[in-house]
C-alpha cells in the first residue's frame, strides 16, 4: 500500500488525561478504516498505552501493540497489502461506472477462493467430512493468519514484563463452552498467536480456536465493542478514549435487498456501540445522583448497612473523554462490504480513516479531546 499524503498540518493531541486508550471494533476488511485512523492519530502525536479490540480489531490491536511506534504503521500497511494482494488493483476513476459489480464479484471471490495470508477454503470441504474430525466445523482454514501474525508481530514487545515499555493490549473473545465473554490480557497473561486468532474466529467461517483446553469464537457474538472491558477493569479511569466503529448506526432507509441486508448488519453491528455509550451517559448521571443524595442523609444513618453499601458506588472519581471515529458507509458499498477485500476497497477505507481524523482536527469539539473534566464526556468529532 502506497505511503498515504501528509498532512499539511500536524495538530498534536495534547491530552491532559493519565491515559490513551484504542477501542477497535469488529468489522473484517472494513478494518482497513482502522489502520487509517490510527495513522491519522499518530500524525497528532496520539500515542495509546492500552489497545483494546474485537475480531479485526483485535488484529490490528496486535499489530500496534506488537511493534516498536516507528514500525506500527509500515506492519499495518503490510497486513492489509498482504490480505487484499489477491485482488486486481485498479483506479476508481476506470470503473466507478461498474464499482458496485465489480466489489461484488470481489466479495464472490473472496467467499470461493479465501484471502491471501489470513484464512482458505478447506480441502476436502467441511460437509464432507465425518462429525468431530478437524475441519468439519468450519468452512475456512485460518492456519494462514497465524504464519502472517507470527512474521509481522513481536510477541516479546507483547510480553515485555516491563509493563512501562509496553502497551496494554486486550481482546474480546467467547468462551463455546459457557457462552461467556472472556477477554485476553497481556497484564495478565502470557499472549501469542493463538489468543489473536481466537477473538477473531467468527463461526461457521473460521474454526474455535483451544485455548487450555477451552475452545473460543469470535468476541463479536456477545459483544462487538470493547469498551464496557476498559470501564469495568478500570472504574476509576482518567483516561481520553478513542472508540473507532466500523458499522455505523445511523443510515438511509435502504432501496433494495442488498442495501436492506446491509443495513440489517450495520444496525446488528452497531446497536450495542450507541447502547454503550447511552448506559455509560445514563449511570454516570446516577451515580451522581446518588452521591448528592447520600449527602442529603442525615448523620445518624451514614452508618446503616445500605449507605455504607452504596457509599462506594458514589464516592470513586473518574475522568473520561470519549470520542467516536464512526466507519460512514460509501457510496458503492453492499451487505458483502465486510468481507470485499480488493485493494482498491481497502485503501479507500484506508484513506477514510485518516481523512476523518484530519477532519476532526479541524471540528469545533477537537479543544475539548484535550480537556481533561471529571464524569464522562462523549464527542462525535467527524460527524
Amino acid at each position: 500500500m502506497a505511503s498515504p499524503r501528509k498532512s499539511a498540518q500536524e495538530t498534536p493531541l495534547l491530552s491532559k488525561h493519565e491515559h490513551s486508550v484504542l477501542v477497535l471494533q469488529g468489522g473484517g476488511a472494513l478494518g482497513a478504516y482502522q489502520a487509517g485512523v490510527y495513522e491519522g492519530m499518530a500524525e497528532h502525536k496520539f500515542a495509546p498505552d492500552w489497545v483494546t479490540g474485537v475480531s479485526i480489531g483485535a488484529i490490528n490491536a496486535a499489530l500496534i501493540a506488537g511493534n516498536a511506534p516507528e514500525r506500527r504503521i509500515p506492519r499495518l500497511r503490510e497486513f492489509w497489502d498482504r490480505v487484499s494482494s489477491g485482488n486486481m488493483v485498479v483506479p476508481p476513476s476506470l470503473f466507478d461506472p461498474l464499482r458496485g459489480t465489480i466489489n461484488r464479484l470481489s466479495a464472490t471471490a473472496t467467499a470461493t477462493f479465501g484471502v491471501p495470508g489470513f484464512f482458505q477454503p478447506r480441502f476436502p470441504p467441511s460437509y464432507l467430512l465425518p462429525e468431530g474430525a478437524p475441519g468439519a466445523m468450519s468452512i475456512y482454514d485460518t492456519s494462514p493468519l497465524r504464519e502472517t501474525l507470527l512474521k509481522l508481530i513481536d510477541f516479546k514487545v507483547i510480553n515485555d514484563t516491563d509493563k512501562s515499555r509496553s502497551i496494554r493490549l486486550s481482546m474480546g473473545a467467547v468462551n463455546v463452552h459457557t457462552g461467556n465473554s472472556v477477554y485476553f490480557d497481556n497484564h495478565k497473561q502470557q499472549i501469542g498467536p493463538e489468543h489473536i486468532m481466537a477473538s477473531g474466529a467468527l463461526p461457521p467461517g473460521f474454526p474455535a480456536v483451544v485455548i487450555d483446553g477451552d475452545h473460543y469464537w469470535d468476541g463479536g457474538i456477545v459483544s462487538n465493542s470493547p469498551l464496557w472491558y476498559v470501564l469495568d477493569d478500570m472504574p476509576q479511569i482518567n483516561a481520553l478514549i478513542a472508540q473507532v466503529d466500523l458499522f455505523s448506526a445511523r443510515g438511509d432507509l435502504p432501496t433494495s435487498l442488498d442495501e436492506v441486508l446491509e443495513r440489517a448488519k450495520d444496525i446488528q453491528f452497531s446497536s450495542k456501540t450507541r447502547f454503550n455509550t447511552n448506559r455509560i451517559k445514563e449511570l454516570e448521571a446516577m451515580r451522581g445522583a446518588l452521591g448528592r443524595l447520600l449527602k442529603k442523609l442525615p448523620p445518624k444513618m451514614r452508618d446503616d448497612a445500605d449507605v455504607v453499601a452504596l457509599r462506594p458506588l458514589a464516592e470513586f472519581k473518574r475522568s473520561v473523554t470519549l470520542m467516536h471515529l464512526i466507519n460512514r458507509r460509501l457510496s458503492h458499498s453492499s451487505s458483502a462490504k465486510d468481507y470485499e477485500f480488493s485493494r482498491v476497497t481497502v485503501r479507500e477505507l484506508w484513506e477514510t480513516g485518516l481523512d476523518d481524523v484530519r477532519r476532526s482536527c479541524a471540528h469545533t469539539n477537537w479543544r475539548k479531546v484535550a480537556e481533561c473534566e471529571e464524569g464522562i464526556q462523549i464527542l462525535d468529532l467527524a460527524d
